[in-house]
């Protein structure tokens, strides 16, 4: 039950941090493409108390942890993230981000906040 959790935690930190991308390479697509490095921050639940994951925006579409994770982050920013039940969203800004995310995915309800900083 524990490692669901963690699982849970680690995926949910990987597609907020692909989410939270800005332009790394002249042929980036969006201003937010690119590595970021994403921790979330349990404050609700019985989940793990933090994680932190490296995930990668391309073309404004999150990538990281396998297929698992879907969303996408907007022109101005915006984060809309989907990882195997969990949902995160929030903004980015420059080289940095934060949100909130919240995650049943494991049969225990969990939510929290995620802060994304440039690689």
């Amino acid at each position: 039950m524990r490692s669901d959790r963690v699982r849970a935690l680690t995926f949910i930190a990987a597609a907020i941090s692909g989410l939270a991308i800005s332009t790394i390479s002249a042929g980036a697509q969006t201003p937010y493409d690119g590595l970021w490095n994403v921790t979330i921050v349990t404050k609700a639940g019985s989940c793990e108390p933090t994680a932190s994951s490296i995930v990668t925006v391309s073309d404004g579409k999150v990538s990281g942890a396998g297929d698992a994770i879907t969303g996408s982050v907007g022109r101005e920013g915006a984060v809309r993230v989907s990882i195997r039940g969990a949902y995160a969203n929030g903004q980015l800004s420059g080289n940095a981000g934060s949100g909130k995310w919240n995650s049943a995915s494991t049969g225990v309800p969990c939510s929290g906040r995620w802060e994304a900083s440039r690689q």
